[in-house]
This record gives C-alpha cells, sequence and structure tokens, in this order.
C-alpha cells in the first residue's frame, strides 16, 4: 500500500481533556505521552479513550484538563506485560492536535486491514444480533496493529460469514466499554475495554478515510 497516497488507519476525535499528561514511553530518544479525552456521543454516554501523543507535537502546557480540542490520528496496539501476562493495549497515535473543530464528526474512525481470527457471532438476551471480529491493520516499517471490532445486526451477519485472511475496510467509532472480570467466587474487577464500532463495511478497500472526509469538512 502506497502510505503516501491513503492511510488505511485513520481517526478522528474531538473531546475534553480530563487527565494530565502521563509519561508512557521513550523511542529514539523521543518522549510519548498518555492522556484521557472525553468524546461525547449523540446519546447522554461518553466514551473515555486514550490518547497517545508526542512530546515534540506541542507544549505540554497545551494539553491542559478541560481543554477541547480535535486530533486526527490513527487507532493502535501495543503488547505489554501485566501479571506476567502479554495484553493487548489500545491508544489513539495523534498526528495532528488543534482547538475544537465542531465541523467534523467528533468520533470517526475508517480502517482497513485482514480479519485476523474466526468472528464470533452472538445473540443477546434481547435478541440483538453482535459479531466480534479482530483485524490486523498494516503499519509502515512491516508492522501491524491488531484492533478489536464489534459489528450488529445486517453486518454482524455478514462479518460472521468471512474467512480468516479476508481483506475488508470499515467504518464506524472508538468506543470504551466497561465490563466485569470474575477473579474468584468472591471477588470481581470491572475493566474497560477499547473497540471499534462498526457502522459501514466493506469488502477490500472501499471506505473513503477519515484523513480524506477532514479535509473534504475544512473545504467546504
Amino acid at each position: 500500500m502506497n502510505y503516501s497516497t491513503r492511510q488505511n488507519n485513520s481517526v478522528t476525535l474531538s473531546g475534553t481533556i480530563v487527565t494530565n499528561p502521563q509519561f508512557s514511553h521513550e523511542l529514539y530518544g523521543e518522549k510519548f505521552f498518555e492522556i484521557m479525552l472525553c468524546v461525547k456521543r449523540l446519546s447522554s454516554a461518553s466514551d473515555l479513550l486514550p490518547v497517545c501523543f508526542s512530546e515534540r507535537l506541542a507544549p505540554m502546557d497545551y494539553f491542559e484538563i478541560g481543554k477541547e480540542i480535535t486530533v486526527l490520528g490513527q487507532f493502535r496496539s501495543y503488547n505489554k506485560l501485566v501479571d506476567n501476562h502479554s495484553k493487548l493495549m489500545l491508544c489513539v497515535f495523534v498526528k495532528e492536535v488543534s482547538s475544537l473543530n465542531n465541523d467534523v464528526n467528533p468520533n470517526l474512525i475508517e480502517l482497513s486491514g485482514y480479519i485476523c481470527k474466526p468472528p464470533v457471532f452472538r445473540t443477546t438476551p434481547f435478541g440483538r444480533e453482535i459479531c466480534d471480529l479482530l483485524l490486523a491493520v498494516n503499519r509502515a516499517y512491516n508492522k501491524s496493529d491488531y484492533v478489536p471490532c464489534i459489528a450488529w445486526g445486517r453486518n454482524a451477519r455478514f462479518v460472521s460469514g468471512l474467512p480468516v485472511g479476508e481483506a475488508i475496510s470499515i467504518s464506524g467509532r472508538v468506543q470504551s466499554r466497561q465490563y466485569q472480570k470474575k477473579l474468584s467466587e468472591t471477588e470481581v474487577q470491572t475493566k474497560t475495554a477499547y473497540e471499534v464500532s462498526v457502522s459501514k463495511v466493506a469488502l477490500g478497500s472501499d471506505c473513503k478515510t477519515t484523513s480524506e472526509l477532514y479535509a473534504q469538512a475544512l473545504n467546504q
């Protein structure tokens, strides 16, 4: 894929910073920090999403609690050792940041990748159809991001029949979801999962990327 002409992993988020920057990691002398961004849904609910940025992106005091910003970047994954187990971690890696832009969708993601695990189809107690899938999205320098996605209704039925290795494009939003993990008969731990809620899916790479939509909105 030609990364200079088309991105296969693109995210736009608009929201309010709710945590101070915390050191994440250092790579080749460049430090990276993480904040939590509160992104409102159309309903009264909100998503609290991890956002990672380089110290070179903007002065640190730019990322103050309460500031409303719009970021453009990628949804990335990495493995972290937690309690002697490798855990898949997810965050939005920022490439551009600006003051809040009300002219763009506040939560929009476009991905093109390959199904890397058999999709898991299920039905809720209320009869709603859901399908979980894991998408491998190529990144530069022979790296890949592994992004959990959840599809609903007709989309769930469609992706449930796709084989491992199938190339698909999706659009939707990044969401946070709390769930409870049973540790013992008496202990339950509340955890947070991050995933893509799919609103559109197509075979191959037919979805328009967020960067194209973002530029289109700015030029209107």
